[in-house]
């Protein structure tokens, strides 16, 4: 028995040594930050997994995924880049401005590289130096101001709602300033300070009497489309989108870009940093310059408006 006992032990000590020889291969985390959830943020966390799976990555194998949604909390979004640091992710994803701000701040002392998307004006957030790169949606204004113009021909004051401390609807809203005398329109701007403020300002913008509204790509606005469109479709009031989702959710129409599309584009970009092929400190952010137009013709309809031929023929519609 005690013969047994000795074969056993130099067995089990063998097997103890072999495995020390061998180094456990670690499955690099990829933790994904997205600052609430609405169908665009959405978007664009898929596309970001489509294009890691497009650039040759397996999910499980070649990463794994973390994800964690602020739900439209900046103290949040903070935490969630915190928590990614101390674990040493590999990347960090960020989706909007806020997410991004959040985790280049926690990334930065330990160089963790971060790709950011759904950003619409990186220099102006103070994301294009470090080891940070991305793709920025900025919105394409004069298609949109070109649009609303084709289908309210008499129109004269735009409504805007906007986050005051984001940057990129900061930035946003000095460009329609800038062009909005171009196509005839005057802008009128209301600043909120949260999400619990924009219905509030959707319904000063209808006592004002706008002709119409036009949404940026501003989250805390985008988070609470629906109640500002059921409050603008009772006064009669068109809602233009700044994307698909917008659109497809009741606004009359849009000059916008893919999300998915955006998606894949970070990460592509995040693959490269993966593989080693690149490093995010080298890679200038990308902007998405192509766009599309869709159109809502049940909202459209419902605002007694009609959508000239020359933009129903190229449009894609969304129901």
């Amino acid at each position: 028995m005690k013969k047994i006992i000795a074969i056993l032990t130099v067995a089990l000590l063998a097997l103890s040594f072999a495995g020390c020889g061998k180094k456990e291969s670690k499955v690099p985390v990829i933790g994904i930050s997205q600052y609430g959830e609405h169908a665009s943020l959405d978007n664009c966390r898929e596309g970001f997994l489509e294009g890691l799976k497009e650039a040759g990555l397996e999910e499980n194998k070649d990463f794994t995924i973390d994800y964690q949604n602020a739900s439209f909390d900046n103290s949040t979004a903070t935490q969630i880049a915190q928590n990614f640091s101390s674990k040493n992710v590999a990347l960090m994803c960020a989706i909007a401005t806020p997410s991004a701000t959040a985790c280049f701040a926690a990334a930065e002392d330990k160089d963790i590289p971060v790709v950011f998307n759904a950003i619409t004006d990186p220099k102006e957030a103070n994301l294009t130096e470090g080891n940070i790169t991305g793709v920025s949606d900025k919105l394409p204004v004069d298609p949109q101001l070109e649009l609303i113009r084709k289908i309210q021909p008499d129109a004269k004051t735009i409504g805007i709602i906007y986050t005051t401390s984001e940057p990129n609807s900061v930035s946003a809203i000095a460009e329609y300033k800038e062009k909005a005398d171009k196509y005839g329109f005057e802008i009128v701007e209301i600043g909120v300070a949260d999400q619990a403020s924009v219905t509030q300002a959707a319904d000063t913008l209808i006592n004002k009497k706008v002709d119409c509204i036009t949404n940026l790509t501003d989250n805390n606005v985008v988070g609470v489309l629906s109640a500002i469109l059921e409050k603008t479709n009772a006064a009669k009031i068109p809602v233009y989108g700044s994307e698909i989702e917008q659109v497809k959710k009741g606004c009359v129409a849009s000059a916008g870009i893919d999300y998915i599309e955006l998606g894949k584009m970070a990460g592509k970009q995040a693959a490269q940093i993966l593989k080693g092929e690149k490093k995010a400190s080298d890679m200038p952010y990308e902007t998405v310059t192509e766009y599309s137009t869709y159109v809502n013709s049940d909202a459209v309809a419902a605002m007694g408006l009609t959508v000239p031929s020359d933009i129903s023929d190229k449009a894609i519609e969304c129901k």
